[in-house]
Formats: structure tokens, sequence, C-alpha cells
């Protein structure tokens, strides 16, 4: 295949897509992995694309970070089943933190019914949700992030280190099957390690849109989460290599 034929490809793919995985391209495209990466670095120099650790997005996909209001259009069927799941794994009297996120917030409006459990959370939505709700609520405070409605920055960082869970539920934006969770932010990556490290059990919620699809910033390998709660779309071969790593799968499904 002509070079140019390629990377017409690549663009095509990237204009549905948005954002593909090296290993997605290679799929896809007759080529080497040598001359895939010659063909996205020439795409890059000419703006066409932006190389990023696994994989390139379109221009457009960096123009903006989705809204939380858009997030929470997405994957919605896939966000409730997880919750489902999640609600199951909490005891009586516990303290559970959740992250900020749409998925969590799924999570969180279900555990505000019970009055034997602390919540603890820096997501606004969830905050607003908890007026109505019986458990008791502690807020972490800090700078307002208006994209994920999230309380984030150094103050937020402060409080975590006085706080200790028996349960945290962490959201991704992407996961690798080699490197684990990532997002887009520093700022709430801070804070997911300062729960992770906190809590006697980490559990990762997040669906299988987010699979092989990781994005800019890692913040936790596969080894720091006990559970990974996502939806049945995730092959039984993923969940074979990631409970490999020690890590117990649930597949949330429809009954």
């Amino acid at each position: 295949m002509f070079a140019e034929i390629r990377q017409k490809r690549i663009m095509e793919l990237l204009a549905k897509r948005q954002r593909l995985s090296f290993r997605e391209l290679q799929n896809r495209i007759e080529a080497s992995p040598a001359t895939l990466r010659r063909d996205l670095a020439e795409l890059e120099s000419r703006g066409r694309l932006v190389r990023v650790h696994g994989g390139a997005v379109h221009p457009n996909y960096l123009s903006g970070e989705p809204s939380f209001d858009r997030r929470s259009r997405k994957e919605v069927i896939a966000k409730r089943l997880i919750a489902e799941e999640a609600v199951k794994l909490v005891g009586q009297n516990a303290s559970v933190f959740l992250d900020a996120g749409t998925t969590c917030q799924e999570i969180g409006i279900r555990l505000m019914s019970r009055s034997d459990l602390i919540l603890i959370t820096y997501s606004v939505p969830l905050l607003m949700a908890a007026r109505s709700g019986q458990a008791r609520i502690l807020c972490i405070g800090g700078e307002l992030r208006e994209v994920s409605r999230a309380l984030v920055g150094a103050l937020a960082q402060n409080w975590m280190k006085n706080l200790h869970f028996q349960i945290a539920f962490i959201a991704a934006s992407g996961l690798s099957e080699k490197e684990g969770a990532s997002a887009t932010v520093l700022a709430e990556t801070a804070i997911k390690n300062e729960a992770i490290e906190r809590s006697q059990k980490a559990i990762l919620v997040a669906d299988s849109s987010k699979w092989n699809r990781p994005e800019t910033i890692h913040f936790a390998d596969w080894n720091r989460f006990e559970i990974w709660i996502t939806d049945n779309r995730i092959s039984h071969r993923a969940v074979r290599r990631i409970q490999a790593k020690g890590v117990q799968v649930i597949r949330a499904v429809a009954h």
C-alpha cells in the first residue's frame, strides 16, 4: 500500500473515532510497525494528527475535554450496571471514597440512601445530589474545575492526607492492558493516587469503551487495584489477562 493511501486511511479512521491506539491502527492498516510510525510522524509534522502515548488522536479531540454533561450521556447503561455491582461490595458502617466522574456519581446516588455509611468525595454534582440522602457526607475542599465539576488542587490534596477509608471507587478516562489506568488532568490524578493509598480496598470502575485507549497521564498500575468492575462487552481474553495480574474482574450484566 502506498504511503498516500495509508495516510488517507489513517485520517479517515481518526475522523470517525477521534482517538486510536497503535494496536488498533496496526489492525486496520496494512503496514509494519516501523512504517506506521513513519506515517504517524509525517502526519503529525503536517498538523494532521497528534501522537500520544500508545497511539494518535485527531486535533479536534484536543480542542476541548468533554464536559461532565457530555460524558454523563455516554455509556449510560454500562455505568448503571457497573454501579449496581459496585454497591454490592460496600459493607455495613463503611467509609467510602467516591472519585469524580459520571460512573462514580451513579454509585454515590445508590449509596446515599444508607444511613450507616460515610461518603467522601470531591465531586460537586455528587455533593448536590446528597441533599436528599441519608448517608453522612464529607466534602474534600479545593478549587473548582468546571469541566469535571470537581474540587482539585493543593488544598484538596492536603485534605486527603487526613483521611482513611475502607473502600475507594476510582474512575479512569483510559485503560491500558500493560500499564493500567490513566486520566487527562494531573490535578485529578493526584487525588486519585491519594485515595488509592489511603484505602483498604481500591476498586477501579471503568466501562469497556476505555479499554486499550490510554489517556495522557498514567496514574495507577493494575496491581494497585483489588477489583475492576466493567461491563460485559469486555472480552473474556482481556479479563483473563487482567486476572493474571492479580486483579479480580467483575463484568456487570443486565438481569
